[in-house]
């Protein structure tokens, strides 16, 4: 039980190193080309929404895009108005990572760990390293998932293991686990990463898999919040408006839960179960994002009185 243990988290590391090195590595490549695009087309709110989508998808990390904009609030280079819009894609955007992982590429990821080595190895050129540092790191990603998906495996036969698994079946409890661990860890990729890895093996049902996804985008604020620490009325509003948007989509989740798994597997049809998770997290954001981009100019006032600038 201890080597499972151990192999689980060493898998965990690699894939939380390889996330935070990804983010910062194509923050340094695309730094100033993303900031512009945040700022040049953020002029309404649905274009505010592409760009969080975009940003988000290319440093796979909606915290990482969600604390810059918060960020750029502080130094009133964005408006409250805007940053709401780039909250909502980035929530869209963060569920692309979640379709790559149930791709089942790990068992490639050496390749992908050669490819960028031989880059850093055999090139000086800044940008070629760069890109060898973004191959290598989805190798690390990759890798450290796989790890994580093999030490699993022996989980099966573990009664206790099981017996705790069950209790996500109930939609409270599993989206509880889920806010805990992301809260620990402080990533919702790898919180949702893990439930796909134990979807797939068998020990999680469609429906706890779903339950630890609601958890995890909970779980996902706080560390937008820390961010808004000594921060203007404006950022504390954008850090606010991330967490009142989340846990509204998760309570409107959990009332609708079951019927909401039933439309996961309709969609998904044949689907594998760790294709369905990841389907089901990009249902739940997107829908999010439709039933409360119309209400954006509520949140705005409701917040505006709630933290007037003066």
């Amino acid at each position: 039980m201890t080597e499972i243990l151990l192999s689980i988290l060493a898998g965990l590391v690699l894939f939380l190193f390889a996330v935070n090195s990804l983010s910062d590595t194509i923050k340094l490549s695309i730094g100033e080309t993303a900031n512009k695009w945040i700022v040049k087309f953020t002029s309404n709110t649905f274009s505010s929404i592409v760009v969080g989508v975009i940003v988000t998808a290319l440093l796979d990390s909606s915290s990482a895009v969600i604390i810059i904009t918060i960020v750029f609030v502080n130094s009133k280079i964005l408006t409250f108005k805007q940053a709401m819009g780039i909250v909502l894609g980035a929530n869209i955007g963060t569920t692309i990572s979640s379709q790559i992982i149930a791709m089942d590429i790990g068992k490639y990821s050496p390749i992908l760990l050669v490819i960028g080595f031989v880059l850093l190895l055999v090139s000086k050129s800044e940008r070629v390293n760069n890109t060898g540092k973004i191959i290598l790191y989805f190798g690390v990603l990759f890798f450290g998932l796989f790890t994580m998906e093999n030490a699993v495996e022996p989980l099966k036969d573990e009664a206790f293991f099981s017996e705790w698994l069950k209790k996500t079946e109930n939609p409270l409890m599993g989206a509880m686990v889920g806010t805990v661990v992301t809260l620990i860890i402080q990533s919702s990729s790898a919180t949702v990463g893990m439930a796909i890895i134990l979807s797939k093996k068998g020990l999680l049902s469609l429906g706890g898999g779903i339950a630890v996804m609601l958890g995890a985008e909970l779980g996902t604020c706080s560390d937008t919040l820390l961010a808004t620490i000594k921060g203007s009325r404006a950022a504390i509003k954008t850090g606010l408006f991330h967490l009142s948007f989340n846990l509204l989509s998760i309570i409107i989740g959990l009332i609708f839960f079951f019927p909401f798994v039933e439309l996961v597997k309709f969609i998904s049809q044949n689907a594998p179960i760790e294709r369905a998770v990841a389907n089901a997290h990009m249902i739940f954001n997107i829908s999010g994002v439709l039933i409360f981009v119309w209400a954006v100019p509520i949140f705005e006032n409701v917040l505006n009185k709630l933290l007037p600038e003066k």
